[in-house]
């Protein structure tokens, strides 16, 4: 059987086929300032770590100390998720998914994005920028009772639907 090859897409393409996902998603990172990224170890468990993300030239941007362990992660296996920061259960805070690789950034982008790392030496932070495979956008109405899922990939382009909730 053969194996699917995937597509990785930039932000703009996000923006592109589900404007108000990445409107909303964009809001969401930029909002916190603070995300979780799903990396993998080496043995393929998967590993949780905070990161900041920054948006520049319609770039989504994180960094990490290059000897910290997400850094070491991705330079083996670039597969990755990031989920923007919650403050609650039940805070009812847009939650935003995005599922693809961390691929190095342009040293043009490094230099030009106000990231923490701006003030470190050249090799003692890596600076990724994410390449998406897909996206979802989770959104509560309380008083509904009800869950908005919007989802997004390049193949199957993008779909929403409400489900009950809880």
């Amino acid at each position: 059987m053969a194996r699917k090859t995937r597509r990785f897409v930039t932000w703009p393409d996000l923006e592109a086929g589900a404007p108000e996902l990445a409107r909303r998603g964009r809001e969401r990172l930029e909002e916190t300032s603070i995300a979780l990224l799903g990396t993998l170890r080496n043995d393929g468990s998967p590993r949780i770590s905070p990161i900041e993300p920054y948006f520049h030239e319609d770039e989504l941007l994180f960094g990490g100390m290059t000897w910290s362990l997400k850094v070491r992660d991705l330079r083996r296996d670039p597969r990755c998720v990031v989920h923007s920061a919650i403050t609650g259960p039940s805070a009812g805070e847009p939650e935003l998914r995005l599922y693809g690789r961390a691929e190095t950034a342009e040293e043009r982008l490094r230099r030009e994005c106000p990231g923490w790392w701006a003030d470190q030496a050249v090799e003692a932070a890596w600076v990724f920028t994410v390449r998406l495979e897909a996206a979802t956008l989770l959104e509560w109405d309380y008083a509904a009772g009800e869950m908005l899922v919007r989802r997004w990939s390049p193949e199957r382009g993008y779909r929403e639907s409400r489900r009950t909730y809880p």
